[in-house]
């Protein structure tokens, strides 16, 4: 069944930013900006409450604002902000065609808090593709949790069974499903199935 819906994730679906399954974006920061990525990761991914960054508690800028100041890190949190989003930017043209040649509505659903939310809508442009972006900072939910797929069903009108999930992790794809939705768990294994599932191949 095709869906009226189709709701897409942003990194590592619309967004390549992925290698052998991992976010590559940090790997020149040393050279770039004489800051150690494993520290970085460590300090913002693992000891840091990145959670509650991306359901919109704790602002992002000044979140990284504050650890470049406390490590001594000559950069504005602005600044850094800036190269993060540049660097991880790496939109998929033949994704985005999909987008185009479909004839469902089209948003994306992505966990991202809005300082990048904004940047993915202005910057990279996707705001001129979808209707709207739903992300997880602005909604105070984010994948798995239910309260975000519940906020796009009750703006879409629509019933479970016509939305379309596209997204790369599978507690994502089970959540949708588990809800009513449809679900494509996008993979480097699944990715050239896509178009037969949409009924564009």
């Amino acid at each position: 069944m095709q869906p009226d819906l189709i709701v897409w994730d942003f990194d590592g679906v619309l967004n390549a930013n992925m290698r052998d399954g991992r976010i590559f974006w940090a790997d020149d920061m040393k050279a770039d900006l004489g800051i150690d990525p494993s520290v970085f990761t460590h300090d913002m991914f693992t000891a840091g409450d990145f959670k509650a960054i991306i359901r919109g508690r704790v602002d992002l800028l000044e979140h990284v604002s504050d650890w470049l100041a406390r490590n001594d890190f000559a950069i504005s949190g602005a600044a850094f902000l800036r190269y993060w989003f540049e660097k991880d930017a790496h939109p998929d043209a033949w994704m985005l065609g999909h987008i185009e040649a479909h004839p469902a509505r089209h948003v994306i659903g992505t966990n991202n808090e809005h300082h990048r939310c904004a940047y993915i809508e202005d910057e990279m442009g996707y705001a001129d593709h979808v209707e709207r972006v739903f992300s997880s900072g602005r909604m105070g939910a984010a994948k798995p949790d239910a309260g975000f797929f519940a906020q796009i069903e009750r703006w879409a009108g629509l019933a479970p069974s016509r939305i379309l999930l596209v997204d790369d992790v599978a507690a994502n794809i089970a959540a949708a499903t588990a809800r009513g939705w449809q679900g494509f768990h996008f993979t480097d294994q699944t990715r050239d199935g896509l178009p037969e599932r949409l009924g564009l191949a």
